[in-house]
Parts: C-alpha cells; structure tokens; sequence
C-alpha cells in the first residue's frame, strides 16, 4: 500500500471520467450526422455500449485481456469477477496507482472501442442483433488484442510492439470491423440515389470538441502516472489534431468550401493517429503525424465513395486508416529520448521498429477484419443484421424505441 502515489491516482481517476465522457461525446458526434428519424437509435447505440461493456468487462473483460498470459494469445480467468483486483498495485502495469484503478481505467477503453463502430451501420441495423454482436466482439476481438498488445506476455508486446494508448488496440480493430461489418449489412435504402443530410451539425461540433477533451485523457492517462509523460502526450494529442483539422479545413476549401463538419472530422482524425505515439514523440513529430492523417483518411473517404460503399459515417476511413498511419508513424518518430521504456524509430537510426509496427498492424487488420466477418456473417443467418425497408424508411427511432427525437 505504501507505493500508491496519491498523484498519480487522483490523474488516472480524473483520466477514467474523461475517456468514459468520450462515449456520449462519440454518441453526439454520429448523432449529428444522421437523418432525424434515426438521432435517437444512434445516440443509444454508443450509450448501451457503456452498460453491456461495463457488465462484460467485469465478469470477464479484463481478465481476458490483462490476466495471467496463456499462450501469448489470451489472459486467463484469474481475474474473473475482478477477484483479486483491488487496492493494492499490480506492479506488472501500473506501480504507483491501485490494481482496481487501473482496471477501471481500461475498462473505458473498452467501452469506447466498440462504440466506435455503431458509425458503419447507423440507420439500419437490428438492435439486438446489435447487442449480442457488441458482446461477441468484445470478448473475440477486442480482449484477445488488448492482451497481445498490452497484456504482459501478449504476442505482439513480446515482439517489441508501441501502442501508447490505443491505435492498434482500439482505432485499428474498430476500423477495420467497421468495414467488415459494413460489407455484410450492405447499403441503406436509397443509398447513393437521394441525399442523406445531417440533422445537427452543431451536436457533431459539440461531439468533436467533448472528444478532444476526452482525448487528453485518453492519451495523458496512458501514462498511469502524474509526470512529463503524461504532460508530453497531452501536448502531442492536441498538436496532432490542431495540425490534421487545418490540414482538412484546406483540403475542403480547395474541393469546394471550408466545411466546418471537416474541420471537425480532421481534427479527429488528428486525435486518431497521434493515439499510438502521444507518449513516444515530440510535439513537432506530432505537428507531421497529424498533418499527413488528414489526407490519408481524405482520399481514403473519396475512396470509398467511388466504390459505393455505405460504411456509413467514415470509420474505417478515419480511425482504421488514421490508426495504421498513427502506428506505423510510431516506427518512424519514436525516440527514446521522449520515453525510455520506448524505443528508437526508424528516424532515430532504428529501422527494425519499424518493421516491427508494420507487422503489428498487418496482423491487427487481418485479425479484427476475419473476426468481424465471420461474426456478422453467423449473426445475419441466425438473427438477421438490419431492419426491413418499411421500418428503415419510418426510421429506426420509432420502429426501434418507440420515440422521437423531435416531433
């Protein structure tokens, strides 16, 4: 008990309320960009997300992902029910801070993670359908990667692998399940054939901006410590995502008008990929992993227009493309002058790193985009995905929930 830092657990308290903040902010950010009759279903597709993931995670979640190494592919059941997770520090993760502390922290990262890939399939999917599919996901994707990544003797940490704080882990599997899932659910009614416009770009705004706040939780938090650490990847996040939004404001002039939904999309996107590196790279570093995320996931965007693919609000594009750059950037700016627990990347005379991440990433999509297929392919045999036409067109609102967002 004598090591708990009383600092270090009053910032990882406060980085939990702040990264638990970012699922209704997530919730707003979709909520804007979809039609009136479907503002409510997505708001609560994020929103159950926190109930189902916050049950799941206790019951077995963490112990899946952070408990005794089996394999290097999964934690044990050690740590089911969170038996033994308690005050005193778990040293293998967190020294200075209590072991329940820090599970309480990840759990948010857990929640959020499936969050983020409600944006495929807003406006049509079933919602129980949904729920099992938000808990198969959890345990069959999500876990099993948080422990190679992070878990002590995972595979992928064994290999030497840098995810500061989630763009393997979390941007990388949501994004590329969200592609996954979108091309098994298939295209909303009238999908390219009438316009589909936002209901509240202002409540986007508001998401985006609880999300950059968020996100200093997210990425400061990750240092499970009150110190320069923390402080360097708060100046980071905000320097990526302050570089990647201008980077996308120009991109949109130059096509047409400075839109302010891209703005806001850009910034994002900045967060997305300076997510791995927050606590490996300088600020400047930073100012370049932003600025070029902005056209990845751009062109990655018009991309998928072109081939007419509905996932509908970008997922993939901005936290699956945004999260391999961002961890493939990691190998290329990492300095172990930022963070000695790092590494040198391939600029700081380390080439291995690298390739390294390139692997990790590899494996990543591979991994999350196979499962997720093959999930939503057994749940649309057994349960059907989406909803019929007549219940999509009067919106999924009232077929679903029985209310309206607005009268």
């Amino acid at each position: 008990m004598d090591s708990i830092n009383p600092g270090d657990t009053a910032w990882i308290l406060v980085a939990t309320a702040l990264v638990l903040m970012m699922t209704p902010a997530l919730a707003f950010f979709y909520g804007g960009m979809v039609r009136k009759k479907n503002v409510l279903s997505t708001l609560n597709l994020s929103f159950i997300v926190i109930a189902l993931i916050s049950v799941q995670w206790v019951l077995v979640g963490y112990t899946l992902a952070f408990g005794i190494d089996v394999g290097s592919l999964i934690g044990s059941l050690n740590y089911a029910g969170l038996a033994g997770v308690e005050s005193a520090p778990n040293a293998a993760y967190a020294p200075t801070i209590p072991h329940l502390a820090f599970a309480a922290y990840q759990m948010m990262f857990a929640i959020i993670t499936p969050a983020l890939i409600t944006g495929a399939f807003v406006e049509r999917v079933r919602f129980k359908t949904f729920l099992v599919f938000i808990l198969l996901w959890a345990t069959l994707v999500y876990d099993p990667v948080a422990h190679w990544v992070w878990g002590v003797g995972g595979m992928l940490r064994n290999l030497g692998a840098l995810d500061f704080a989630g763009g393997t882990v979390v941007h990388i599997t949501a994004g590329f399940s969200a592609l996954a899932f979108a091309i098994v659910i298939g295209r909303r009614r009238w999908f390219g054939q009438a316009p589909i416009e936002p209901s509240s770009i202002p409540f986007t705004v508001l998401g985006a901006g609880l999300l950059w706040m968020g996100w200093f939780g997210f990425n400061g938090g990750s240092a499970l410590a009150a110190n320069g650490l923390a402080v360097n990847a708060v100046v980071t996040t905000n320097t990526a995502a302050a570089a990647a939004a201008l980077v996308w404001m120009f991109l949109t002039w130059r096509d047409n008008k400075p839109s302010v939904l891209g703005v806001v999309t850009g910034a994002v996107v900045g967060l997305v990929a300076i997510t791995p590196a927050a606590g490996y790279v300088t600020p400047l570093a930073a100012l370049v992993i932003g600025a070029l995320a902005a056209p990845i996931s751009y062109y990655a965007i018009r991309l998928r227009q072109r081939v007419n693919l509905d996932e509908s609000l970008d997922v993939w594009a901005c936290h699956g493309m945004g999260g391999a750059w961002g961890a493939l950037a990691t190998g290329l700016f990492a300095s172990k002058a930022v963070n000695s627990a790092g590494a040198d990347g391939l600029f700081y005379g380390n080439p291995g790193q690298f390739l390294v991440q390139l692997v990790t990433v590899i494996v990543a999509v591979a991994f999350a985009f196979g499962m997720t297929f093959v999930i939503t392919r057994v749940l649309k045999k057994l349960m059907g995905l989406r909803v019929s036409q007549n219940e999509e067109e009067v919106g999924l609102d009232i077929s679903e929930h029985g209310e309206r967002a607005y009268s």
